[in-house]
């Protein structure tokens, strides 16, 4: 009897003490947790830049003489607007003017050659005509023939020499013109100056071959901007010409840009041996929004690779390993909810199964007590009257 009343006895005790911790479980007070209820919307699956992009021109020229010399005229200075053919920048060259003053000079005067010896091979021919139907007729005699068409030979000989030497002229003309061109720097296209390295009296030295060198005027052409961003080589296969984008920018906080992927680089760029990248541009859709946007500003760019415009969906930092959430049910208790997931990003993943519109699912996840089976209250109720 003394063996079964101790047993009765410590069974006794074991539900007391279970019948305690429920009591004092149940007295503990609910956990406060912020909810999101499933809802329907658009999801994206988007790729986004490994490193910070950087916003780039179109047309972009280091402009720089191809033979060196003394800066003798520094037609722009930094930030200035220029159109094209305007005059950037001209070095000494009053040798080269002079050269070319010598080769009109010398064109004119084989002009004037032309003028005087020209004529007179013409009126010459004429003569052999005359003497031609004149010897027909018995009124020229052979030998006065011979000589008019003698003089005639000359004279167009000396008109063909004149010819040459004023040819000759023009292309001296031109190469004299090619020689001072080389010194004279003109905007190829309309743009903005972004840096000029030098300065009237400074000596300017053209880059050696495979040697860069700064560069005398650089011109941007600002009217047709774009963004260049590394995207990871794992996402790179995923994209294609054509594909929507959005671009942000340090500069415009809470501001997005709609882009368009235009160009994916046909390799990879390995900075590092644990970063490998794909170099890709994204231009603007409205060219007229960046206009006032600076090349050179860092910029971050989101290429929307799938989208689905209505979709189950609940935000996705709520979503736990191994595709988990918690559900705050409507007895107050939080129940852990395995469900299938679709398309993602970082903001919003659709749910496929598992969940209903309308459910409430916790996203403070790190909060202390967060826990299938516990008590839970959500935050806009713990602050209701």
């Amino acid at each position: 009897m003394r063996p079964r009343l101790l047993g009765w006895l410590a069974l006794i005790l074991a539900l007391a003490a279970g019948a305690l911790l429920l009591w004092r479980f149940a007295q503990q007070p609910p956990v406060r947790v912020s909810v999101a209820a499933v809802d329907e919307g658009p999801v994206e699956t988007t790729v986004a830049n490994t490193r910070a992009g950087s916003v780039s021109a179109c047309r972009r020229a280091r402009l720089a003489t191809p033979v060196g010399g003394r800066i003798e005229v520094l037609a722009v200075r930094e930030g200035q607007r220029v159109r094209r053919g305007q005059l950037l920048l001209q070095l000494w060259n009053e040798d080269l003017v002079a050269r070319e003053r010598v080769a009109r000079e010398a064109l004119a005067a084989a002009q004037s050659r032309i003028a005087e010896v020209c004529p007179l091979a013409d009126n010459a021919a004429r003569e052999v005509e005359r003497a031609r139907r004149l010897r027909a007729q018995g009124f020229f005699s052979e030998d006065r023939l011979d000589r008019a068409e003698s003089e005639a030979r000359v004279r167009a000989a000396a008109c063909d020499s004149a010819r040459a030497q004023a040819s000759e002229a023009e292309a001296r003309v031109r190469a004299a013109l090619a020689d001072t061109a080389r010194t004279v720097l003109r905007a190829p296209f309309d743009g903005i100056v972004a840096e000029v390295n030098g300065e009237v009296g400074e000596f300017l030295t053209p880059s050696p071959p495979g040697i860069p060198t700064l560069p005398a005027v650089d011109l941007i052409d600002d009217s047709c901007l774009y963004v260049s961003a590394p995207i990871d080589e794992v996402d790179a296969a995923r994209l294609a010409v054509g594909m929507p984008a959005r671009i942000t920018l340090d500069a415009f906080r809470g501001r997005h840009f709609a882009g368009r992927l235009r160009r994916i680089a046909p390799y990879v760029t390995a900075i590092e041996k644990q970063a490998r990248t794909v170099e890709v541009e994204v231009e603007f859709v409205a060219p007229g929004e960046a206009r006032h946007l600076l090349v050179g500003y860092s910029a971050d760019i989101e290429i929307v690779v799938e989208a689905r415009e209505k979709a189950l969906r609940v935000p996705t930092p709520a979503l736990m390993p191994g595709n988990r959430v918690l559900v705050l049910g409507a007895g107050g208790r939080l129940e852990e909810r395995r469900v299938e997931t679709g398309l993602a990003n970082w903001e919003y993943t659709e749910v496929r199964a598992g969940l209903s519109a309308g459910e409430r699912i916790v996203t403070s996840l790190e909060r202390t007590g967060v826990a299938p089976g516990a008590r839970a209250i959500a935050e806009e109720n713990a602050r209701a009257p």
